[in-house]
């Protein structure tokens, strides 16, 4: 039982790291990545796509995305939805391909989003802080139910907290990683 509670929260904080890692990955960082497009649709064939469906995207050089729909008709709709997009991108379209060029950041842009990232690493913290304490009471409630002992209370709350210091190492990590990241030009 106690072992069924440890396994689930140190699952659960597994799942908060990954969409910590899944909210950074969104984070523009100067450097040119496919995934940066992720959130842009385009309705194909009546139906909001999104943009990796109808075209090929690909890296052409640190700074640089091309984009290569499958049909010469999406290349006006892409170009419309990166312009409407909020990610202040200016495509260039050359008959098939469509290039977007990467501004470099702005100090003051990169200021602004280490603290974007700062947030969201307190945010991943408090989910696992969250995640302790739901297992801490369910330990409360097996020992309320006289189901353990004190003694096996105390020793599964102490093996949670070591499996909460461990996933919280792990979000400061990512963290410095994409704040090095984030302020190196």
């Amino acid at each position: 039982m106690i072992s069924d509670i440890q396994q689930g929260a140190a699952t659960r904080m597994g799942k908060s790291i990954e969409s910590l890692k899944h909210e950074f990955s969104k984070i523009r960082t100067g450097r040119a990545h496919p995934s940066l497009l992720d959130q842009i649709t385009v309705s194909y064939y009546g139906n909001e796509s999104s943009l990796s469906q109808v075209a090929n995207i690909a890296v052409e050089d640190a700074r640089t995305l091309t984009i290569t729909p499958w049909e010469k008709a999406m290349v006006q709709v892409i170009e419309k939805a990166i312009l409407k997009s909020d990610l202040g991108l200016n495509p260039a379209t050359n008959g098939m391909v469509i290039r977007i060029p990467l501004p470099s950041l702005t100090e003051e842009r990169r200021r602004s989003l280490v603290k974007v990232v700062k947030n969201e690493a307190e945010n991943g913290r408090v989910a696992i802080r969250n995640i302790r304490r739901d297992a801490n009471a369910e330990i409360k409630e097996a020992l309320k139910e006289k189901l353990i002992s004190e003694d096996e209370a105390h020793s599964a709350e102490e093996k949670i907290q070591k499996i909460t210091d461990q996933y919280i190492k792990e979000v400061e990590k990512l963290l410095e990683t994409k704040e090095a990241d984030l302020l190196s030009i």
